[in-house]
């Protein structure tokens, strides 16, 4: 008989067998052996609790970037951590050849939540995007088969806006505006037209009868922190009800409570025909989803689309506590008082510092738009012990997690203080303005420790 060898048990600082690594000696390793697609500060982060994330060394950072929204409950929250450890115990993956415990009822608050009706389990909010796209061009087609004496061209085309961002997934990257992102993988799926931000007259002109989805973040995250206006929405819902198009809302980011209502398109009157999460969903784990009307959802029969990962049953249990735990201790309503209380805060400091040009957003997704390359702040942020992100060079993005106080905001708002007043450098940085507010243009190029959203 052969017996197996047993393993010596791991002593104290020891991962698997090897010795932990010093922070030094695995961004080396990383170096040596990941593909080169970040650019990260020397600091490794070894746990978080409630709003602090703490590093190697045991040093504690605020943290109001969330893991770029997706950790909207903190970190190691108890009932999150609680269904994990049960669901592990149970069943991590059970294919999507039957039926699990957790899908129909993860899916029904969705549908409630959003007011649509079907939803559709995906890994990432760039497949989410994905299967949104496929279920438009599907919707379009079967509209065309059932119609055999129409002569018209196949309605194929989506609208997209300029500085969009919606994923690095070819068809996401599709839609996605910004040059820095697109350029190296061209040609990308044709049929796109990118339509100016906020210009109505502009999607007036690019919209005909060819045309089977307009695809809109009600709040661009990635581009800046630019909040669609209430004019471009309903003129979007319009012409796709008029032409018998998608309207697609992507929540990835801003989306599941982020800004004090459930869903961004909330605001408006008119509901999207579709509309994408992930980020936050499943309290940090990866998951996705496309929610549609049944008129939509119709398009897709069995086999047309589908997911070996999507809709677990260890992720949707924990989707389903972490939308339960938005709703029992109403966390809109802590977005909605936090939010505004760091708007004011932010905005006594836009008085005080003359490189902060504009604050936008809502509830707890706030960008700053400074006159200054941000990239600076975001350095000095680390060593003040901060956690915040700059996207397209210039913007600083604020995302905190649901549950932050008073004192948390209070806090951030001292040492962001500070950040500020160490940070600038001469005024010949300075930029020049931006000729319009409404129409974001901006030149998007990499900087240090600037992380973009990823799905």
């Amino acid at each position: 008989m052969i017996r197996p060898v047993k393993r010596a048990k791991a002593a104290k600082g020891e991962i698997a067998g090897k010795k932990k690594l010093s922070p030094a000696a695995l961004c080396a390793e990383e170096s040596r052996y990941l593909v080169r697609t970040y650019r990260r500060p020397p600091i490794v982060f070894t746990h978080g609790r409630g709003c602090r994330l703490y590093d190697s060394a045991g040093r504690a950072y605020l943290d109001f970037l969330a893991g770029i929204a997706v950790n909207a409950l903190g970190y190691a929250h108890p009932r999150i951590v609680r269904v994990i450890r049960r669901e592990a115990g149970r069943a991590t993956h059970i294919s999507n050849l039957f039926h699990n415990r957790y899908q129909a009822p993860l899916a029904r608050k969705l549908a409630e939540w959003s007011g649509l009706d079907r939803v559709f389990f995906s890994n990432s909010g760039a497949e989410a995007i994905e299967g949104a796209l496929k279920l438009a061009r599907a919707y379009a087609h079967a509209k065309a088969a059932a119609s055999p004496g129409s002569t018209g061209a196949p309605k194929t085309r989506i609208l997209a806006l300029e500085n969009s961002f919606h994923g690095r997934t070819f068809g996401a990257l599709s839609i996605t505006h910004t040059p820095k992102y697109r350029e190296p993988f061209v040609p990308l799926v044709p049929g796109v037209e990118f339509v100016r931000f906020n210009d109505v007259a502009d999607l007036d002109a690019k919209f005909d009868a060819s045309v089977c989805a307009v695809v809109i973040e009600p709040i661009q995250g990635e581009g800046g922190i630019f909040p669609v206006s209430e004019a471009f929405w309903n003129r979007a819902s319009q012409l796709t009800a008029q032409h018998d198009a998608a309207l697609i809302a992507d929540e990835i980011q801003s989306g599941l409570g982020r800004t004090g209502r459930r869903f961004a398109y909330q605001k408006f009157n008119p509901l999207p025909d579709i509309v994408t999460v992930a980020k936050p969903l499943a309290g940090g784990l990866p998951l996705g989803a496309f929610i549609a009307n049944e008129k939509f959802a119709a398009a897709f029969s069995p086999g047309m689309h589908g997911s070996t990962f999507g809709g677990g049953p260890l992720v949707c249990a924990a989707a389903l506590e972490f939308l339960t735990i938005v709703e029992e201790q109403d966390l809109l309503a802590n977005v909605r008082a936090r939010g505004a209380e760091l708007r004011a805060g932010l905005e006594k400091l836009a008085a005080r510092y003359e490189f902060i040009r504009e604050i936008r957003g809502e509830g707890l997704i706030l960008g700053l738009d400074l006159s200054i390359e941000g990239a600076r702040f975001v350095e000095e942020g680390l060593r003040e012990g901060l956690l915040i992100n700059c996207t397209h060079d210039h913007i600083l993005r604020l995302l905190p997690p649901f549950i932050i106080r008073r004192g948390d905001v209070a806090e951030f708002l001292k040492r962001f203080d500070s950040v500020l007043a160490r940070a600038v450098k001469p005024a010949g940085d300075v930029r020049k303005p931006k000729a319009s507010a409404g129409a974001p243009k901006i030149q998007a190029r990499s900087q240090a420790f600037a992380v973009a959203a990823s799905r």
